[in-house]
């Protein structure tokens, strides 16, 4: 991949999730046709980008902290088996463990959701395999194999997580903002793909990948 590449991914991945109204545009839009408040939607998107960047930064930053400990390949067929693992879950069980919030819930309440929405979609576990060759990988060969982080990692993952975390805020925001002014939440029984099944084949095609690359 190019230098470029892995923020490209990153960013790609940030406008993903903000599609996803399971990840917080559709309490925003709720929250602000519930109050009529624009400006309830625009104060919601902090407490979303907090939590959702919390998740994230949990895993990201526990994986680099295994990293330290054990050989690149070995953590590469972890993060593969997880993924495809994490995939499969969500795909035959992820359904049947929906909390519920209504419109009235107030911003705490929507960051909860939105930490808890990302832990549970695996969204930290995605972005594993886009920064493990972002962190300034040192191998050293020798009898004890080579490790995959440096010491610079968890600041080169803090900004991946800041990156990836605008990148859902903009998405977010421009959809509950959208959806606020003309088309209501209407449109999830007419137009609203089905995300969730997207973003499980992507869990598991990513775990493959890291396997048999």
């Amino acid at each position: 991949m190019s230098d470029s590449s892995p923020w490209l991914i990153l960013i790609a991945l940030g406008a993903f999730h903000g599609l996803n109204p399971a990840m917080g545009w559709f309490f925003a839009a709720s929250l602000g046709l519930f109050r009529k408040s624009r400006s309830v939607i625009l104060l919601s998107l902090i407490p979303i980008a907090l939590g959702h960047a919390a998740a994230i930064a949990v895993v990201v930053f526990a994986a680099i902290g295994l990293g330290f400990t054990i050989d690149a390949d070995t953590f590469r067929i972890l993060s593969g088996a997880l993924l495809i693992a994490w995939g499969l879950y969500h795909w035959f069980f992820g359904h049947q463990h929906h909390l519920r919030i209504t419109a009235a819930t107030g911003l705490t309440g929507i960051g909860v959701w939105s930490f808890l929405m990302a832990m549970a979609h695996g969204a930290g576990m995605m972005l594993i395999p886009v920064l493990m060759p972002m962190g300034h990988v040192h191998t050293h060969m020798g009898g004890h194999g080579g490790h995959m982080v440096s010491t610079d990692s968890f600041g080169v993952a803090a900004l991946g997580v800041i990156v990836h975390t605008l990148a859902m805020l903009i998405v977010t925001g421009c959809i509950a903002i959208l959806v606020y002014q003309s088309a209501g939440l209407e449109i999830l029984k007419r137009r609203w793909i089905n995300l969730d099944l997207a973003w499980t084949l992507a869990l598991i095609g990513m775990g493959l990948w890291l396997l048999f690359a």
